[in-house]
């Protein structure tokens, strides 16, 4: 299956919520912030003001603004990358919820 398929099987197969939510990134001992652009049950899609790549794992974490409601926290893989000026947009997929 080409990439192109692949895509389309997922934005197919897993439904994407829109959420426009702060998060943290965390790599290598750092922490970025970044914005979560779309979250789906598998992964999500992020822009970073920094460079990733393909491979690198990330620590993502979305704080709730309830106290009531435990926000998110995931450990993720970047699946592919876009550059958008300064930015990048990463899609994710989720390897493990904490």
């Amino acid at each position: 299956m080409s990439e192109h398929e692949r895509d389309y099987a997922e934005k197919r197969d897993f439904i994407r919520m829109r959420v426009d939510a702060d998060v943290s990134l965390i790599h290598a001992g750092q922490e970025i912030a970044g914005v979560c652009v779309d979250l789906s049950s598998s992964g999500m899609q992020v822009q970073a003001p920094r460079q990733f790549n393909v491979g690198d794992l990330l620590t993502v974490r979305i704080d709730s603004e309830h106290a009531a409601l435990k926000g998110l926290e995931a450990d993720t893989e970047v699946v592919w990358v876009k550059a958008t000026g300064e930015d990048q947009h990463l899609g994710l997929r989720i390897l493990k919820m904490r």
